[in-house]
């Protein structure tokens, strides 16, 4: 299954605010100033550190142990399609900043054919997309494998400039559309993915692991080409 992601709309730095947890409101235990989107480190080596977590290294106990322990796991799956096994966070501190998280667990198509054949039952998401719940067996095997990439959704919208004054210049720039349009870092492992029309998503991968993000959307691009 194709990476889910995105992140907020606004314009000068008072209008981040609903961006941000309400002051007062910050979780217990949570620094609001460490583990924000844009602390990306890159250890110059093709890998890198966000949230506390190396893509393509930590595994889903890690993201447990760093965000929380009421991760709903899963293998998520389109019609026809066998599936990703994902991890979820309906919602999610992140220094300061609220958001949905998504992680995709490195899992063969060997092995998730085979959680498939033993899960316990599957339900319906939105459209015809399928959610399939795990055998206990394989959700407790899922804690040791590693995360290939992590999606964050933030609670409210950014425009372009926004991401550009915390992510900073983008190594490229992807038109998809009128309204929409992906910013790459490359050398961050990062895709924002800007969205007039919609929810921004931001998508977090190992940096020498990019092609991962950046070749779907380029073969998207070529193939509207033609008809624009």
């Amino acid at each position: 299954m194709k990476f889910a992601l995105a992140l907020l709309a606004v314009i000068v730095v008072a209008l981040i605010v609903p961006f941000f947890i309400p002051l007062g409101s910050q979780p217990e235990g949570v620094d609001p100033n460490n583990n924000l989107p844009w602390q990306v480190e890159s250890d110059n080596q093709g890998g890198s550190t966000v949230f506390g977590l190396k893509p393509g290294v930590s595994t889903l106990g890690d993201v447990r142990q760093k965000l929380g322990a009421d991760m709903e796991v899963a293998i998520i799956a389109e019609p026809e399609e066998l599936g990703s096994l994902e991890g979820y966070y309906a919602q999610v501190p992140l220094g300061f900043v609220l958001a949905k998280v998504i992680v995709t667990v490195d899992a063969s198509k060997d092995t998730i054919s085979a959680m498939r054949e033993r899960a316990l039952k599957a339900k319906h998401m939105e459209s015809t997309t399928r959610r399939i719940t795990l055998h206990s067996d394989d959700l407790a095997a899922a804690e040791n494998m590693p995360v290939r990439a992590i999606s964050v959704i933030p609670t409210v919208n950014l425009d372009e400039t926004t991401v550009i004054q915390r992510f900073g210049q983008p190594d490229e720039r992807l038109v998809l559309s009128e309204k929409r349009v992906h910013l790459l870092y490359p050398k961050k492992g990062l895709d924002v993915l800007v969205d007039g029309g919609g929810k921004e998503l931001l998508q977090y991968v190992a940096p020498r692991d990019f092609a991962l993000l950046r070749e779907p959307l380029q073969a998207t691009r070529d193939d509207k080409a033609p008809g624009q």
